[in-house]
């Protein structure tokens, strides 16, 4: 088995994995990042996004391998009850958050977005996360949430 190399969450990791196996299990199983969740693992619902040398990307798509001397960032490597990143922050304040299993996409999404465009339009945002799916909430609340975080 090949020798996977990555920094994770500003961790070095060295881990033996299989080639071809999905980015996403080997972060929740092998790592125990269980914020990264596992949707449609077709790349269709945004559930699995991380940030793969800041860019957002679905993690369910991605072959471990592919990570190898890559730096990631997962929901656990954004904030924490202690200190959480302003945009979950606000988008529990403007009720973006129901059941919450979409929400380490969303706000995965958006921290990508914010690292590159720190004011954002709300085109701009809407374009970010139109990759992630909300069955709860609507997506109006998560929009104002990430926007809300901009003026903090």
């Amino acid at each position: 088995m090949p020798t996977l190399k990555m920094i994770v969450n500003n961790e070095p990791i060295t881990l033996e994995v299989d080639a071809l196996r999905p980015l996403v299990d080997v972060l929740r199983e092998d790592l125990g990042l269980l914020g990264t969740k596992v949707g449609c693992r077709e790349g269709e619902c945004g559930a699995c996004t991380i940030l793969l040398d800041g860019k957002a990307v679905n993690s369910c798509l991605i072959p471990a391998m592919r990570a190898h001397g890559c730096s990631i960032v997962t929901i656990e490597g954004v904030g924490d009850v202690d200190n959480p990143h302003p945009v979950q922050v606000s988008i529990t304040e403007e009720g973006g958050v129901q059941c919450g299993y979409c929400t380490p996409g969303f706000v995965m999404s958006a921290v990508g977005l914010l690292n590159k465009s720190p004011n954002p339009t709300e085109a701009e945002v809407r374009e970010a996360i139109s990759g992630n799916l909300c069955r709860c909430t609507g997506y109006n609340r998560i929009v104002k949430g990430i926007l809300k975080s901009v003026e903090k």
